[in-house]
């Protein structure tokens, strides 16, 4: 017969060290993922799905927009950090709603930091000054966007042209 005799930090230790495991397993499974589901099965172009993810460099915003039918200059005419807010006011929710037309939701990204993006489309029909298509990037995916001319009397609307 075998006697073996624990002490009761042992017990403590291991309790605690179970303890742990289980609160970040429970963190793990419970906290939601703050990251977009793919819109691109709401969006499609000439029969692609359009990819909002994987965009790490000026040639992946550039295909991007590409995947819209947008010609645009290589180089951004603008790069600049925005703060979604954490309350949205009426322009902003308003602008929020033009997205979530688009598949996109600025919603869950509240109080979150990204990269906006500015550039000049040399391709689109209809309108001749200047236009611009800027998209919104956080953690190397497209959380949003819009097209939208330079004139205070000119137009928007979201990626793809309604």
């Amino acid at each position: 017969m075998f006697v073996r005799s624990v002490r009761m930090s042992t017990l403590k230790f291991a309790s605690i060290a179970a303890l742990a495991f289980l609160a970040i397993a429970a963190l793990i499974l419970f906290i939601p993922s703050y990251e977009s589901p793919a819109p691109a099965a709401k969006i499609e172009s000439a029969g692609e799905e359009i990819r909002f993810d994987r965009i790490r460099s000026a040639g992946d915003r550039v295909q991007f927009l590409s995947q819209f039918g947008y010609v645009v200059d290589e180089t951004p005419i603008e790069e600049c950090e925005v703060l979604i807010p954490k309350e949205f006011d009426r322009v902003f929710a308003a602008y929020n709603e033009m997205q979530k037309g688009e598949g996109l939701d600025l919603s869950r990204y509240k109080g979150k930091k990204m990269m906006r993006y500015t550039y000049n489309v040399t391709n689109y029909e209809g309108y001749s000054d200047p236009v611009y298509a800027n998209i919104l990037v956080y953690k190397n995916k497209v959380v949003g966007g819009d097209v939208c001319s330079a004139d205070p009397n000119g137009f928007a609307h979201g990626l793809t042209k309604s």
